[in-house]
């Protein structure tokens, strides 16, 4: 039997019952450099209610800075202080593990080197500065001659971090190589496994907590194998919106490890109650739609929103281990 077999209720709007929402960017609150539909309002009245806002990304690339300009750009207002990137959680995980001043090999962007400065270490180009630490983040501009110089100093004994292993990144052609792709790089020349700051590792959540200070925060995000699973590495919270990367079936038959604690449209589910699933003899069910297994196939009836449909099949297909696509593709076809 899974660990979670029902995604849990909230009376009450999610923005008043947690203090700060961990927010990631891209297919939560802007795609393809325009904000999601509704995503301003929703952010607006959360904010409104009491809730601080935090963006938490894996891109390594940018500053803070200018992470909140291309926000404000979008009417969403954002400062500085609200960014929390996964260069700044590995900066914070160099700076435990190094003395001040030390030279780190920077691969990558300026918000790479900017977070190491202000940890105060020294970022360095070449494996001649001797580096006490590789560190690599995607970069549009990150070369072989770049990998080769951080593939020598990691072979000489240099610590090997990476900002995040996300294997690919979408861009305007389609999906491109991400940062983990680049790792695999100097890990397949050197035999060394990179420490990983980003989602869904521990770092970046833990940077963003110390940041905000946030007490009971709440992870939001599209991705079940970054956002939704680094919520359950940590054991917080967490919303999955639909707007993005997952689709209805991947939360369906999302595993344990990466099944949120709240489903939702978009962000407007920050600023609505969460309705309850009850299990019965006949079935899940959550408002007008009722989901229930019939031998190994799972079924769905009622009439409603369809996020309600949704949240009622969640709790069918989580009661059971081993749901295959096939055993709920007619459930699906009836959202």
């Amino acid at each position: 039997m899974s660990e979670q077999t029902v995604l849990r209720a909230s009376d009450e709007p999610l923005c008043r019952g947690y203090d700060v929402a961990l927010l990631d960017l891209d297919g939560v609150v802007y795609i393809g450099g325009k904000a999601v539909q509704g995503a301003r309002e929703a952010l607006k009245e959360a904010e409104s209610q009491g809730m601080r806002l935090a963006y938490v990304t894996n891109n390594a690339s940018r500053t803070p800075a200018a992470v909140a300009q291309i926000l404000n750009g979008m009417g969403i207002n954002a400062q500085p202080s609200d960014v929390v990137t996964s260069a700044q959680a590995a900066a914070r995980l160099l700076a435990e593990r190094l003395p001040a001043g030390a030279p780190v090999l920077a691969i990558g962007g300026m918000g790479l080197r900017v977070a190491l400065r202000e940890r105060g270490l020294r970022p360095v180009s070449t494996a001649a500065a001797r580096p006490a630490a590789v560190v690599e983040g995607f970069a549009p501009q990150v070369d072989y001659s770049a990998l080769a110089q951080g593939g020598l100093a990691v072979r000489a004994g240099a610590l090997f971090v990476g900002t995040n292993a996300d294997l690919t990144i979408p861009n305007a052609q389609g999906i491109a190589p991400g940062n983990g792709s680049l790792l695999q790089v100097i890990r397949t020349a050197t035999g060394q496994t990179p420490i990983i700051a980003g989602k869904p590792e521990p770092p970046l959540h833990h940077e963003s907590v110390i940041r905000t200070g946030a007490r009971h925060p709440l992870v939001v995000g599209d991705r079940l194998d970054t956002d939704i699973e680094a919520a359950y590495n940590v054991g917080c919270d967490s919303l999955l919106v639909l707007t993005g990367v997952t689709d209805p079936a991947g939360a369906v038959l999302a595993p344990v490890h990466q099944r949120p604690t709240f489903v939702a449209d978009d962000l407007a589910g920050l600023v609505e109650p969460q309705p309850a699933v009850s299990a019965g003899d006949d079935g899940f069910t959550c408002q007008g739609w009722t989901a229930r297994w019939s031998g190994d196939q799972l079924g769905l009836s009622g009439d409603g929103r369809r996020i309600d449909a949704l949240r009622a099949l969640c709790a069918a297909a989580w009661s059971r281990d081993h749901v295959t696509e096939d055993a709920i593709k007619d459930a699906l076809a009836k959202l």
